[in-house]
């Protein structure tokens, strides 16, 4: 296929690339190159003849309309979103301008390519969104979010991306756009911008400096590796079933202070202290305002229909994240000293 990839240049985005072009697609990597952004994630497939780049901002709607006349896509991946919820709640403009207004003429701008190339049946718009859009869950191992839970989003960032849901359904339902989505749980791994919390620890750890955790750190999510996925992606956008939503998790629940102290531990082997553990470096901060306090997915639309598993746990993850960021430091600290780490934009989760 040729895929059109909106924030291509970003975490979870890069990583569709990286892995579409190995598997033989062509990619247009559409992306605006804002600050949570980086053209090195993508960096092992640019000089591919299958890749190329378009620096275009989805807010655009006369720049989207060009690429998709230039690049004649079979299948779109809207990953181009503000994700950060700390930011959304500093400053929720851009979030409303980008993921609704943006999908908004995503969408627009894919109905005309579709309705122009004769509404080929092949064509297909794949949303990918988040698990946050469904609220917050009790702590009850039995009670999972599935493709059927209302929606009840807590924080300018899931109100924006229900919205966007909500649009790419009514395109369906109203023009017949052929879409897909997917919820997704949190992801880590490999190229994750310096603000979010995995990274923080292992950075703000390696550092010396205190690992904060949001109040008593028992919030609960469900951690999905990035590659994991970019691999479940691929596959719902070439043999999903059209209108259909797909959850897609880690199968990997833990409490935020589980997870840090895992990488505690992780750091405790791969680089250890001179004295004492990383752990001592934990630090409690203020609570986030309307912080949800579980997320967990049940997958079992996307494995039942897809055959998708994750192939890791959190801890194997988590043991191949430290050692990436490990030995790519020339990537990680130009990307911390521009952008720096403050105490609420270091502990989203």
């Amino acid at each position: 296929m040729k895929l059109l990839v909106t924030g291509g240049a970003g975490f979870i985005g890069s990583a569709v690339v990286r892995l579409a072009v190995s598997r033989g697609h062509e990619v247009v990597n559409v992306d605006a190159l804002t600050y949570a952004a980086c053209l090195d994630n993508v960096a092992s497939v640019s000089d591919s003849p299958l890749y190329a780049f378009e620096q275009v901002d989805i807010r655009d709607r006369a720049g989207l309309d060009t690429v998709f006349a230039k690049h004649k896509p079979d299948a779109v991946m809207h990953l181009a979103a503000e994700s950060h919820v700390d930011r959304s709640i500093d400053g929720p403009g851009d979030f409303i301008e980008t993921n609704i207004t943006g999908t908004f003429n995503m969408l627009e701008a894919a109905r005309k390519y579709w309705m122009e190339s004769g509404k080929p049946e092949s064509f297909r718009f794949h949303h990918i969104s988040t698990d946050e859009v469904f609220g917050s869950l009790p702590n009850d191992p039995s009670v999972q979010f599935t493709e059927d839970t209302p929606y009840d989003p807590r924080s300018p960032y899931s109100a924006s991306k229900a919205s966007s849901d909500h649009l790419v359904r009514a395109w369906h339902e109203t023009y017949g756009l052929p879409v897909v989505l997917t919820n997704c749980s949190n992801n880590y791994g490999p190229f994750h911008f310096p603000e979010k919390l995995i990274p923080v620890i292992i950075l703000n750890a390696l550092a010396g400096k205190p690992l904060p955790i949001y109040g008593d750190g028992s919030n609960i999510r469900d951690w999905l590796y990035v590659e994991d996925h970019a691999d479940a992606l691929l596959l719902v956008a070439e043999k999903g079933s059209i209108g259909r939503s797909y959850n897609i998790g880690g199968e990997n629940e833990r409490t935020n202070l589980e997870l840090v102290q895992t990488l505690c531990a992780i750091l405790d082997k791969k680089r250890p202290k001179s004295n004492g553990s990383y752990a001592d470096q934990i630090t409690f901060v203020t609570d986030r305002p309307g912080h949800d306090a579980r997320y967990a997915i049940d997958p079992t639309r996307i494995r039942e229909e897809l055959g998708w598993r994750p192939s890791v746990t959190v801890e194997e993850g988590l043991a191949q994240t430290v050692d990436w960021y490990l030995d790519n430091e020339s990537w990680w600290r130009p990307l911390q000293e521009r952008h720096g780490v403050g105490e609420r934009l270091g502990v989203k989760a």
